[in-house]
């Protein structure tokens, strides 16, 4: 006989399905464990036990955020497993950025109806990168909200936890006039300017996510948009070990992660309030996407540093005598970096200068 199908399920909301597609969570999980993870997966909360010992005066660092209207490139190209890649590394660097170690991740799911393929396809992305940044994958929430979502639709955030030693946070307050910046490649668009850059390339250009034009090489526009996020985690934990002591002044004097709001927002964001930040523009090569959405959207060229990383997704602020070291490290580590600026006498902020254009 027919099971009878239950009146929520029948509103929208299959708990039987939601049990069902979350049984391969404890694989998932068990594969990002570390050591300070307690109990089994499903609990009403996730246990972590800090190893304090490993700290003199141990610091929390939090960080939630989204993936935005990048969401929207997956759903056209019907591609989840680097959604999930891509919002834990967004956080990770935002912590990393101050000197913090990743301990666990937290995932919330929310859809109208739940897709086991689509589910998988996310969650193995979401276990994927927290192993890639040794970071507990702790637990989640998966919500069903029938009526709420277009059909095919879902939206994902996330919430990070770390740690760092209270005098080893990378704050901005080493930073001096004379010390420069050093630029560390981006992987494109990253998970920022999404909604500008759809508007050119799919509104104004007429282009699909199936799409090639020129510039893009071989990718499609939609491959283009979904370059997974890059995480500079564990890059930034190696700098901080090799160039920063224990005690004194550190070579690492500051960070910035390049996302939403772009240099100008980011990278005041750890300095002083008596320096500016010099950005010459022309001491890299952004990638062709930021210049075919520039060209296309006929963009002012300080606006498309104010709204996308432009090819940079992490900024160093270092002693000028050991930039060319820090700047070899990164390239042995197969990320791209060059000076791309120096501090100065200022106000807290950021000026861009531009090569001309004759």
């Amino acid at each position: 006989m027919a099971k009878k199908k239950s009146a929520y399920a029948q509103s929208g909301v299959d708990i039987e399905l939601g049990n069902q597609v979350k049984e391969s969570l404890p694989a998932l999980l068990a594969s990002t464990r570390r050591p300070e993870v307690l109990g089994e997966v499903g609990g009403f909360g996730g246990l972590f036990a800090l190893r304090s010992g490993k700290y003199r005066q141990p610091v929390l660092v939090s960080s939630v955020d989204g993936v935005g209207t990048k969401l929207k490139v997956a759903f056209d190209m019907k591609k989840h497993d680097t959604i999930g890649q891509d919002l834990v590394n967004h956080c990770v660097n935002d912590i990393a950025i101050l000197g913090a170690e990743p301990l666990f991740f937290l995932d919330y799911l929310g859809t109208g109806k739940l897709t086991p393929k689509i589910f998988d396809e996310i969650l193995t992305g979401f276990a994927l990168a927290c192993r890639e940044n040794n970071c507990a994958l702790l637990g989640g929430e998966t919500a069903q909200m029938p009526g709420f979502y277009q059909p095919g639709e879902y939206d994902v955030s996330g919430t990070i936890i770390g740690v760092v030693e209270k005098n080893r946070i990378l704050d901005g307050k080493h930073v001096r006039p004379g010390d420069v910046v050093i630029g560390v490649e981006s992987n494109g668009l990253h998970t920022n300017g999404y909604s500008l850059a759809r508007k050119v390339l799919f509104e104004k250009m007429g282009l699909g996510v199936r799409s090639r034009v020129p510039e893009l090489g071989r990718l499609s526009v939609g491959a283009e948009l979904l370059r997974v996020h890059r995480s500079y985690g564990p890059l930034i934990q190696g700098l901080i070990r090799k160039f920063n002591p224990q005690r004194g002044r550190p070579v690492i004097r500051a960070m910035s992660h390049i996302t939403g709001g772009g240099f100008v927002d980011n990278i005041p964001r750890n300095l002083p309030a008596d320096v500016d930040a010099i950005i010459d523009t022309g001491t890299w090569d952004p990638q062709p996407v930021f210049s075919l959405i520039e060209k296309n959207g006929k963009i002012d060229r300080d606006e498309m540093y104010h709204v996308f990383n432009m090819g940079i997704g992490l900024t160093i602020v270092v002693p000028e005598a050991q930039a060319a070291s820090v700047v070899t490290y990164c390239r042995r580590k197969s990320h791209g970096a060059t000076v791309i600026g120096h501090i100065a006498q200022g106000e807290g902020r950021v000026r861009l200068r531009h090569p001309s254009r004759d």
